[in-house]
């Protein structure tokens, strides 16, 4: 039995979360400096743990794994591990199976919290993938992920 018949459905929902998220991301990247908190050591390491735990379930093509790292706005917006990890593997090819991987410091803005992530995929193209994470019951829960085209310099 698979969970793909929900696959359209939800793959529309996401599809409008993540037009949300998107302006979120961006209204919060305009906001000073001086809106943003530091995270604790223990915070850094556990969230940048979180997505790169997440990232090595994709690796292994271990939906329900991966999965379990989305927060509730995400798992509602998708229904099923199957149905997002086809959708990772549409939507989000690098970061499905980034060929590499450098991590920035994570940043807070008012309580949210944001994993900028370098990638590179197997052409060797740059991107750029802000995860926004929040605390959860027994850790950190990716709420969402942009990826855009990286023309910086990689880390």
């Amino acid at each position: 039995m698979t969970d793909s018949p929900a696959l359209p459905a939800a793959s529309a929902r996401f599809l409008q979360f993540c037009r949300g998220l998107v302006w979120a991301v961006c209204a919060l990247a305009l906001w000073p400096a001086a809106h943003a908190a530091p995270l604790s050591a223990a915070d850094e390491r556990a969230v940048r743990s979180t997505v790169q735990a997440q990232l090595a379930a994709f690796a292994a093509d271990d939906a329900p794994l991966a999965f379990s790292y989305a927060a509730p706005n995400v798992r509602e917006a998708l229904g099923t591990a199957a149905g997002f990890m086809a959708m990772v593997r549409e939507a989000y090819p690098v970061v499905y199976r980034p060929a590499s991987v450098a991590f920035l410091k994570p940043e807070t803005r008012d309580g949210q919290v944001f994993q900028r992530v370098q990638m590179l995929d197997a052409a060797g193209e740059a991107w750029l993938a802000t995860y926004s994470l929040q605390r959860g019951g027994k850790g950190w829960l990716i709420t969402g992920c942009v990826v855009v085209a990286n023309k910086g310099r990689m880390a």
